[in-house]
C-alpha cells in the first residue's frame, strides 16, 4: 500500500507553500555563494525529492536515455502541465544543470529562496532588454562552465492536455550559443492527476527524451522556425505517450533530428 490516500498528497503540498511565508531575511547572508556550490545544492534537492514519487505512488518510464548521455553543453526543453513536473523532471535532471524561471518566483518568500539556491536562472519577461542581457550572459556560460540549462518554453502551466504556444527564448538561447535543444515529453497526469477534482491516486507517466536538434550555422532569421518545429515534434511524441492519438497507434517512435528536427 501506498503511504499517502488520494486526498493527502493536497495537504501535504499545502503546508510546503505555508513555509513560503517564513521570513527571508537571511538572504543577503547567501548572496556570495559560488554556481559550483548552487549546482551541487541542485542535486542535493534532486535527492530529497526523488523519494517522493514512492510516497505518492508514482511509477516514471522513461525512454530515449540515450539521447542524454552527451558531455557537451545543451539547452534542455520541457512541456509544463503542473507543479508535479518539479518531482518529474528531477527523474531525469543531468548533472551541471540550471533551470531558467520566470522572475516572480524569486519572491516567494523561502521556496523562491530554495530556488536561487539551487541555481535557477530568473528572466524579468517585462523588462525584454535585461531579459536578452541575462541570455547572452547564460550562452557565454553555457560553454565557459559547461552548463545544461533547463527551460519550460510554455512559459506557464499548461492544464489543457495539449502544449500551449512556445516563446522563443530557450530557442534564441541555443542558436546564440550554438549548442543543441534536446526536447524532454512528459505524458498527460489526467489518469492519476486532477487539481480541480482534488485526486492524487497511483499512477504511471511517461518521459519521451527526443534526439538532439543541432543549431550549429543556425541564426536569429531561423528560431521561428525552429521553435514551431521542435514544438511540433513535442505535441506529436506528447499526443503519443499519452495515448491521445484519436484512433491511431498510441506508440511514437522518433526520428533522426536534423537543424530543424
Amino acid at each position: 500500500s501506498y503511504l499517502l490516500t488520494e486526498h493527502q498528497p493536497f495537504a501535504l503540498r499545502n503546508f510546503v507553500h505555508l513555509l513560503t511565508l517564513v521570513p527571508d531575511f537571511f538572504f543577503n547572508i547567501i548572496l556570495a555563494i559560488s554556481l559550483q556550490i548552487r549546482l551541487s545544492a541542485l542535486q542535493f534537492l534532486r535527492t530529497l525529492i526523488m523519494p517522493l514519487k514512492y510516497i505518492f505512488g508514482i511509477q516514471i518510464v522513461v525512454k530515449g536515455k540515450e539521447n542524454l548521455r552527451t558531455k557537451k553543453p545543451f539547452v534542455l526543453v520541457l512541456n509544463h502541465q503542473t507543479s508535479l513536473d518539479i518531482l518529474v523532471m528531477m527523474e531525469i535532471l543531468p548533472r551541471r544543470c540550471v533551470p531558467i524561471a520566470k522572475k516572480e518566483i524569486l519572491y516567494m518568500g523561502t521556496f523562491g529562496l530554495a530556488c536561487w539556491l539551487a541555481g535557477v536562472i530568473f528572466i524579468d519577461r517585462k523588462r525584454r532588454e535585461e531579459s536578452i542581457g541575462t541570455l547572452t550572459e547564460v550562452a557565454h556560460s553555457l560553454h565557459k562552465d559547461n552548463l545544461r540549462v533547463l527551460i519550460f518554453p510554455e512559459g506557464t502551466r499548461n492544464h489543457g492536455g495539449s502544449m500551449l504556444p512556445f516563446k522563443r527564448g530557450a530557442f534564441q538561447l541555443a542558436v546564440k550559443a550554438q549548442v543543441p535543444i534536446i526536447p524532454v515529453v512528459l505524458s498527460s497526469y489526467d489518469n492519476f492527476y486532477n487539481q480541480k477534482e482534488k485526486k492524487f491516486t497511483p499512477g504511471k507517466m511517461t518521459i519521451q527524451i527526443l534526439p538532439e536538434v543541432e543549431t550549429l550555422g543556425l541564426g536569429p532569421d531561423d528560431v521561428p522556425k525552429l521553435t514551431e518545429q521542435v514544438r511540433d515534434s513535442m505535441l506529436s511524441a506528447y499526443q503519443g505517450i499519452s495515448g491521445m492519438t484519436n484512433g491511431a497507434s498510441h506508440y511514437w517512435t522518433p526520428g533522426r533530428a536534423g537543424p530543424f528536427l
